[in-house]
């Protein structure tokens, strides 16, 4: 049986050396962009269009359409929206196209666009994209967004939960390195992951900024069956 293979790239810096175009490709950030775009598909937005840098949302923005832009966690003074779950309530966004720009989360999903398909993968879809891409029958990449091309523990737990809920499937196999140590950390945090979490730096800056609110509900599972999907130079719902 030709087995489909399952990696994990910790980081946009190793991209590289992980690119596969015949691969599904699940961009995540779980603190807090991917948790936060897949938020904004759950209360209605029609489409989220992912850039760069600010000087891009800036112009999108001098055209009249609505930003979310932060860096390091602060929402920038030009932008409608920060980086916040919280802040892409359905009163703001349903019917919505969003301009959005992140430190780390919206250059990976373009890093990613080399890949057969692109989805945005939260705990708060994770099972939905566990059932699609076992349907798919594709090799998977998850590539972490980590922190200015650092790695990130909190993504490297969700990678784990989701290599580890596809390899559910015997057509599904991985020999990747990262892949196992991912699946292990995960088996390690899931029965106390509010207290394993503690431990992630991004916690703690979050914390900082006083923007830790989230954090519960960025680690919430399978609230929704929506799976955001890149679609030329837009996020819509697969």
């Amino acid at each position: 049986m030709d087995q489909k293979k399952i990696e994990v790239c910790y980081s946009p810096a190793l991209f590289p050396y992980y690119e596969n175009r015949e691969a599904i490709v699940v961009v995540t950030d779980i603190l807090r962009a991917s948790s936060a775009i897949v938020t904004a598909f759950m209360n209605g937005v029609d489409r989220i269009i992912p850039v760069e840098t600010l000087e891009e949302a800036k112009a999108y923005k001098d055209r009249g359409f609505m930003v979310a832009a932060e860096r390091d966690g602060m929402v920038r003074d030009f932008a409608d929206f920060g980086n916040s779950p919280y802040n892409f309530t359905a009163e703001r966004v349903r019917g919505e196209q969003i301009v959005y720009s992140t430190t780390n989360g919206t250059n990976a999903i373009k890093l990613a666009s080399s890949g057969s398909q692109v989805l945005i993968g939260a705990y708060l879809n994770l099972k939905a994209l566990a059932q699609h891409i076992r349907k798919e029958q594709k090799d998977l990449l998850v590539l972490c967004a980590g922190w200015r091309n650092r790695y990130s523990l909190e993504d490297a737990l969700f990678a784990g939960a989701l290599a580890g809920m596809v390899l559910e499937d015997s057509r599904y196999n991985t020999v990747c390195d990262a892949t196992l140590a991912a699946m292990d950390l995960y088996d390690t945090a899931k029965g106390d992951m509010m207290g394993y979490i503690e431990k992630v730096a991004q916690r703690h800056r979050l914390k900082k900024n006083k923007l830790d609110d989230v954090i519960g509900y960025c680690h919430e599972t399978d609230l929704t069956g929506i799976i955001p999907v890149l679609r030329g130079d837009h996020l819509a719902i697969l």
